[in-house]
């Protein structure tokens, strides 16, 4: 005799009616999820060979299921797949279409195993490529920095800090600090990528499985480090979601920094920078407009994935042991924050190639702003007069300099002993912006040296020199 119609759902034995239409276009997720198909195909597939290898199904059996999930992989490649919100997932729209090529045999697929662990795995699985993508693109933007770097390498530019001018700095040491947090990210991306890989499967739906599995062998065979080691904490583990997005939130962040700057720099009242034509738009009603708009954009959507941060961490916040449904609410913030620093991670390494920093319009205007004046006063300290004291003698000589309307290197012997009598015009020597940037010394600072001994060590690294 048969039960009555649930429609098909794999948990519908214990109701006695279907589900409301609206309910199901209110939980479904196969709308987004579907994109999860390669992974839970590859994890299925892991998981039948080890239900075979334990003697749980034949290996004709697992052979049968094997095929048959690749040839639905092939479907749905193919555009030929069909998806209806009440199969709700990805996950049953694959199993539902197993069971309809090999009947019992599709329906064991399940066995010691539920959504909750499949789903994460399936996820972890994704997010695991994902981080691999995102690392590829860091490595190829910071190839474009030290090239670009490199170009522009000994061009002297001012160093900003509250975005006034501070100190004369090499292009090249510039464009190494972006390299630097580059660098950075990637270390992030390569722990939260070791961290995320562990197991899920196996776990069943909290408490694991009384049949004798081995997720030893299953975690082998889809790459994953080791199984994870709590079953309760499977079903209910996000951490690994919410630290890639917080990985790609510090990236999108240094994006957006980026960005700031170069649109600042493209400004007619910088005039730093040239972009190429193809990253800019034009304006509807002003002929004579380059706008930056793909670097506008690149700091904009830095909204959006500190936006689906905030939404990972209030979606776990306060949820009890082990699996809930708010967990599904995890994949559209996922999704959203990785394809969004892809984007933008391609379009930065494309932008910084084409890019060209306006070298003569720098060096017109790069004695402006008293950017030598740290290094005259580092010239009164080895003078022997004490720090505190050279800081306000060379204070009241910028003062002066206003004045009279000249440049520190413009003021006469006369200027300088009115000042202090301990001030001689030899201090002349250690003036403008190339004589500052020649005498620094310290590692990791922009002195000539040490630019160029870095950008060696990147372009090594980085495969762009042996």
């Amino acid at each position: 005799m048969s039960g009555p119609d649930t429609g098909g759902k794999a948990w519908g034995g214990r109701f006695h009616g279907g589900t409301d239409k609206r309910v199901e276009a209110f939980s479904e997720s196969i709308s987004y999820d579907r994109r999860l198909y390669r992974q839970d195909v590859a994890g299925s597939i892991a998981h039948a060979h080890m239900l075979a290898a334990v003697g749980i199904m034949s290996k004709d059996e697992s052979a049968a299921i094997e095929k048959g999930l690749l040839e639905i992989q092939a479907d749905i490649e193919a555009g030929r797949f069909e998806y209806s919100i009440a199969k709700e997932d990805i996950h049953m729209h694959i199993e539902s279409a197993l069971i309809a090529k090999l009947g019992d045999t599709g329906r064991k697929l399940h066995t010691a195993r539920s959504r909750n662990d499949q789903v994460a795995t399936d996820s972890k699985l994704w997010t695991r490529d994902a981080l691999d993508r995102i690392d590829q693109l860091l490595a190829g933007w910071m190839k474009s920095l030290v090239k670009a770097g490199r170009r522009h390498q000994n061009a002297v530019i001012p160093g900003f800090t509250h975005l006034q001018r501070a100190q004369p700095v090499l292009a090249g040491h510039y464009f190494l600090a972006y390299v630097e947090k580059c660098n950075r990210d990637r270390s992030r991306v390569a722990d939260c990528r070791k961290r995320l890989n562990e197991l899920p499967l196996g776990a069943a739906a909290l408490a694991g499985t009384s049949l004798p599995i081995d997720r030893q062998m299953t975690a082998k065979s889809l790459g994953f480090d080791r199984p994870a080691a709590n079953s309760m904490d499977v079903s209910s583990d996000r951490d690994w979601a919410i630290e890639s997005v917080f990985v790609l939130t510090m990236i999108q962040l240094h994006l957006s920094n980026w960005a700031e700057e170069w649109i600042l720099w493209t400004t007619s009242e910088f005039g730093f920078l040239a972009l190429p034509d193809e990253y800019c738009t034009g304006s509807s009603i002003m002929p004579q407009k380059k706008n930056p708009d793909v670097l506008e954009l690149t700091r904009g959507r830095a909204g959006r994935v500190v936006g689906d941060l905030m939404t990972l961490i209030t979606v776990v916040k306060g949820l009890p042991l082990a699996y809930n449904r708010d967990l599904q609410e995890d994949k559209e913030p996922l999704f959203d924050a990785f394809d969004t620093v892809e984007a933008c991670l391609a379009l930065a390494a494309l932008i910084t190639d084409g890019a060209r920093l306006r070298e003569d319009r720098i060096r017109a205007r790069i004695g402006e702003g008293f950017l030598d004046a740290t290094a005259l006063m580092e010239a009164l300290i080895k003078r022997n007069i004490p720090q505190r004291s050279a800081h306000e003698l060379v204070g009241r000589l910028v003062g002066l300099a206003e004045q009279k309307g000249c440049k520190l290197a413009d003021l006469s012997e006369t200027d300088l002993k009115s000042v202090d009598a301990r001030l001689d015009g030899s201090l002349r020597d250690e003036l403008g912006v190339d004589h500052a940037v020649a005498g620094y010394q310290s590692e990791g600072s922009s002195a000539p040296g040490e630019v160029d001994r870095r950008l060696k060590h990147w372009e090594i690294q980085l495969g762009l020199k042996n």
